[in-house]
C-alpha cells in the first residue's frame, strides 16, 4: 500500500508540473483544457484524501489562480472553501501551500476575490499569531502568509475596512527572512509606509523609527535583502535619511548588535 500512494503522489506531482508549464506557455486559453480535469482536482482537494492528494491539488489550484488571473475565479466553488478549510491543517506544508493561495489572490486577481481576501483575514492572522508560528517546522508557512496579507493589503485591499488599524499587528509580525522571492514584497510595502509618514509605523514624533531601522539591520544581516536590489536601495534611502540628524542616528544605532551595525 505504501508503494501504490508513493507511486500515486509520484504520477501527481509529475501531472502538476506538466500543467505548471503549460499555464506558464498559455495561460487563460489553457483553461479550456484544464475544465476536463477539474472533478479529478476537486476530488483531490478534499480533506478526506490523503495527504499529498490534496496538497498536490492545492499547488496545482495556486498555479491556476498565479497564471490566470481573474479568469480563474470560474473555479472558485471548487477550491474556495477547502483552501479556507486548509489554513487550520496540521501540516505545515498544506498551511503553506494554501497560503500561497491567497497570496497570488491577494497580488493578481484584482477585485474578483477582494471580498474572499477581506473575509479570510481572522484565519490568516489566526495562523501567524498561534504561539508555535515561528517554530523552524512552522516558521515557512507563517511567513507566507504574512506575504499573503502584505499584498492584500498592497494590491486587494478594496472589502479591507479600516486598513491602517491592521498595520500595527502587521509591523510586530516582522522580521520576516525566510523565503528571498517575498521578502521584496514586506520590505517593499514598509518602505511604502514609511514614505507616505504612516502614523502606526513612523509613531509619535518618531518613536517608532529604532524598531524600524532594527528590522532593516536585520533583513540585510540574514542576506535577505541585498544591498543593491531595488527594496535594498529603498532601505538604505531611508537610513541616510535618518542619518541626517547625527545624535537620532546615534541612539537608534547603539540598539544595534556589532553584528547589524
Amino acid at each position: 500500500m505504501l508503494e501504490e500512494d508513493d507511486f500515486d503522489a509520484y504520477i501527481l506531482n509529475r501531472l502538476s508540473d506538466i500543467i505548471h508549464l503549460l499555464l506558464v506557455t498559455y495561460t487563460d486559453s489553457y483553461l479550456i483544457c484544464f475544465d476536463t480535469l477539474i472533478p479529478y482536482f476537486y476530488g483531490l482537494i478534499q480533506l478526506i484524501r490523503s495527504i499529498s492528494d490534496h496538497q498536490w491539488a492545492l499547488c496545482v489550484f495556486d498555479d491556476i489562480i498565479q497564471f490566470t488571473g481573474a479568469h480563474s475565479h470560474c473555479y472558485a466553488y471548487f477550491f474556495l472553501s477547502c483552501m479556507t478549510e486548509n489554513l487550520v491543517d496540521s501540516l505545515p506544508e498544506t498551511r503553506q501551500a494554501t497560503a500561497y493561495g491567497f497570496d497570488v489572490m491577494g497580488m493578481n486577481d484584482g477585485q474578483v476575490y477582494a471580498r474572499a481576501c477581506a473575509e479570510v483575514f481572522p484565519r490568516l492572522f489566526a495562523m501567524i499569531g498561534t504561539s508555535d508560528s515561528r517554530v523552524p517546522e512552522n516558521n515557512t508557512a507563517t511567513e507566507n502568509t504574512i506575504s499573503a496579507v502584505t499584498k492584500i493589503f498592497k494590491y486587494n485591499n478594496l472589502c479591507v475596512d479600516n486598513l491602517i488599524k491592521f498595520h500595527q499587528v502587521w509591523f510586530f509580525w516582522l522580521p520576516a527572512h525566510e523565503n528571498t522571492e517575498e521578502i521584496p514584497y514586506v520590505y517593499g510595502y514598509l518602505y511604502d509606509l514609511i514614505e507616505s509618514n504612516n502614523p502606526v509605523i513612523i509613531g509619535p514624533n518618531n518613536s517608532n523609527v529604532p524598531n524600524v531601522i532594527k528590522l532593516f539591520a536585520n533583513a540585510f544581516a540574514e542576506l535577505s535583502n541585498e544591498l543593491n536590489s531595488v527594496v535594498g536601495q529603498r532601505m538604505v534611502f531611508i537610513l541616510r535619511h535618518v542619518q541626517i540628524i547625527p545624535s537620532i542616528f546615534q541612539i537608534y544605532m547603539n540598539a544595534l548588535t556589532d553584528e547589524k551595525r
